[in-house]
């Protein structure tokens, strides 16, 4: 490990590779996974450390990640990992237990629920596909079930992520969680498809207590689906102290996390937003909305 990140120093110093002091990204793919990625979870961590990052949130589409957390924080000390749980089929759906069982894994690192995400019935019907999907609602009501897990997010202080709710179902979830308690809400990616939050809409979802998630993964590849000048004018218009820039890599073709952020960062500085905008964004929103 010492000589990983002497050369990761010096290939860092080489290159001029922007520093990320106290960053946190909160929406970072790796291996292992059922999808490909380009990095695993412990080489991410190494790197995300030679750049000065705080921290890392490791997200996988179809199991919990806490133990891999564990995993990671014994193998690579000094960088806080933190894993969560995406409520898709391949764990039960809107399942209390699945939740439960997060929270209860050794070291205590599962912080984070996202509603569906691939699985959501919003994705299915964006996609127009027949396949199986895990509702949220029926009728504009939010399902009993959807209810209880956000009961077991306010008790034991997680963070609520709306996953790939549509726009109207992701407001449901937010006043749901604000009525319930919950301290830590963010409406993940909210200009993404399948989502597409208008302005309003997401000014509406801020005034109910949630952040707003703009990733850099969508602005690049194959999930390109808006410009940093979008983004930007969004920011404007919610406020960064309501916002949270992240980076949603770990596809093979696209950056390594480090790389993308620091892309990422240069294009809104580009687009007029100022440096300490950007660190509130990155460091300061990512650590409330983890409760750190």
């Amino acid at each position: 490990m010492r000589l990983f990140l002497t050369l990761c120093f010096a290939v860092t110093a080489a290159m001029g590779q922007a520093r990320l002091d106290g960053v946190i990204d909160i929406h970072a793919h790796s291996t292992p996974d059922s999808t490909p990625r380009s990095i695993d979870a412990i080489d991410l961590a190494k790197l995300a450390k030679v750049r000065g990052m705080r921290g890392l949130v490791l997200k996988n589409h179809y199991e919990s990640t806490a133990a891999l957390a564990y995993i990671v924080r014994k193998e690579v000390p000094g960088i806080e990992i933190f894993g969560g749980i995406d409520l898709n089929r391949s764990v039960g759906g809107i399942n209390v237990a699945a939740v439960e069982r997060m929270v209860m894994m050794a070291g205590g690192y599962g912080k984070v629920v996202w509603f569906p995400t691939f699985d959501s019935e919003n994705a299915a019907r964006y996609e127009k596909s027949s396949r199986p999907f895990v509702s949220v609602s029926k009728d504009g009501q939010l399902l009993p079930a959807v209810r209880d897990v956000i009961a077991l997010i306010a008790k034991n202080q997680l963070t609520m992520e709306t996953g790939h709710s549509s726009a109207q179902e992701g407001l449901l979830l937010v006043k749901e969680a604000k009525r319930q308690g919950v301290r830590h809400v963010v409406v993940t990616h909210a200009m993404a498809p399948p989502i597409r939050m208008s302005i309003p809409q997401m000014q509406e979802a801020i005034r109910d207590g949630a952040m707003i998630e703009f990733v850099y993964g969508n602005l690049i590849g194959a999930n390109k689906s808006s410009s940093a000048a979008d983004f930007a004018k969004a920011i404007r218009a919610l406020g960064p102290a309501n916002c949270i820039l992240s980076s949603d890599l770990g596809q093979p073709g696209n950056p390594v996390h480090p790389d993308g952020l620091a892309t990422y960062f240069d294009l809104l500085r580009k687009e007029g937003l100022k440096q300490d905008e950007i660190d509130l964004m990155s460091k300061t929103n990512p650590a409330k909305a983890l409760g750190l």
